[in-house]
């Protein structure tokens, strides 16, 4: 008979888009490579495995960035240390334990991806000391640039890095060469398959207007709403696409505004190669999936904002290779918006050109072919 399907478990959690945007992206590739070989799951570690407050955080995570941004900041620059990590580790392992006994016992795996910071290391020491036999284990680092000393757990088989100031982290954080992968990061194999005019068409976009499209990430966080009105208000010609993500209440909102501009509104949205393509100018928030996406289609960057610490690397990353500008304040957006359509179409195909030389779009097939030979072996 043959071999029964392998599990690959991914370890993440809805704290932003990011991480399941890499666990479908490397899911995908893997099915694609290696169809009936792998059956997947995907885990929301905050939400099923720990307990309040933890459990919430993938409601909370929106808020806490939005309203409370410098605790975030002082947070992620206390904890980003080689002996506060393994202090706060140490801790949320003893806090964690039931729900990681559980976990491992539960979901059993012949493969383990961790595409989040916080969970390479509470489930290696999980499977450790609940299981007689490891998985091999890998980590998919989401950040960019700024990457957090969470993300280096030191015990995997392999660490899959975006960047070489991430590889170089990596070392500091006591990995060896031979267990880093320096491969970029993995953005699903759509976002390479897509026509710029199929994609104008079937979203109902004209084809001679320059499109502006507008994303807050997954959970539609930051001033989307005062940069579209602001860009709205501009005499200039172009269409809006804007992405609410998962905020509700933004989406109500954008809906009940009259637009002077074609105007499309989206919820979270499963298309958003799609859009993409279609797109001239992506304006965002400085997020590492939305960043390696608009990359890999050549689609060059406003960026209105940054998560501190964490994010600002990101911007670093877009602006020094030429990707795009960071220009906060609605304001600001909308005069960068209209100074790169005043430019014209030439200008635009170069920023275009830049953007897509930093893309790796073959990252998430190196990824998943390490994964398959560990895997096999």
């Amino acid at each position: 008979m043959p071999d029964r399907p392998k599990r690959v478990l991914f370890l993440m959690s809805d704290t932003g888009g990011g991480h399941r945007a890499a666990a479908d992206a490397i899911r995908a590739a893997m099915s694609e490579r290696y169809p009936h070989a792998y059956t997947f799951a995907l885990v929301d570690v905050y939400r099923h495995y720990t307990p309040f407050p933890f459990n919430r955080l993938p409601e909370l995570w929106p808020l806490w960035v939005h309203w409370a941004r410098p605790t975030w900041k002082w947070g992620y620059a206390l904890t980003n240390t080689r002996g506060s990590g393994d202090a706060l580790m140490a801790f949320l392992q003893h806090v964690w334990a039931r729900g990681l006994r559980r976990l491992v016992c539960e979901q059993p795996a012949d493969v383990v991806v961790s595409v989040h910071a916080l969970f390479s290391r509470p489930l290696m020491w999980a499977y450790r000391r609940f299981c007689p036999k490891r998985p091999p284990f890998f980590t998919v680092v989401t950040d960019l640039w700024t990457t957090h000393a969470f993300w280096y757990e030191p015990h995997v088989e392999r660490c899959f890095v975006p960047t070489r100031p991430a590889y170089a982290r990596a070392l500091r954080f006591g990995l060896r060469p031979e267990q880093l992968r320096l491969t970029g990061l993995p953005v699903h194999p759509q976002f390479g398959r897509v026509a710029p005019e199929r994609a104008r068409q079937e979203l109902g976009l004209r084809p001679n207007l320059p499109v502006v499209l507008l994303a807050g990430g997954g959970d539609g966080v930051g001033p989307v709403y005062p940069i579209a009105r602001e860009i709205d208000r501009r005499a200039a010609p172009l269409q809006l696409v804007i992405v609410a993500g998962r905020n509700a209440a933004l989406r109500a909102r954008l809906a009940a505004e009259r637009w002077q501009h074609p105007t499309l509104i989206y919820p979270f949205v499963n298309h958003m190669a799609q859009l993409m393509v279609a797109a001239d100018i992506l304006v965002t928030k400085a997020g590492p999936t939305t960043i390696g996406e608009a990359c890999a289609v050549g689609l060059p960057m406003v960026l209105s904002g940054a998560i501190p610490g964490q994010e600002d690397g990101n911007v670093r990353f877009v602006v020094e290779g030429g990707a795009g500008v960071y220009t906060p304040g609605a304001r600001r957006v909308a005069d960068a918006v209209m100074e790169w359509l005043a430019e014209g179409e030439p200008a635009l195909a170069r920023r275009a050109e830049r953007a897509r030389a930093l893309g790796r779009p073959e990252a998430v097939w190196r990824i998943a072919e390490e994964i398959h030979r560990q895997a096999q072996g």
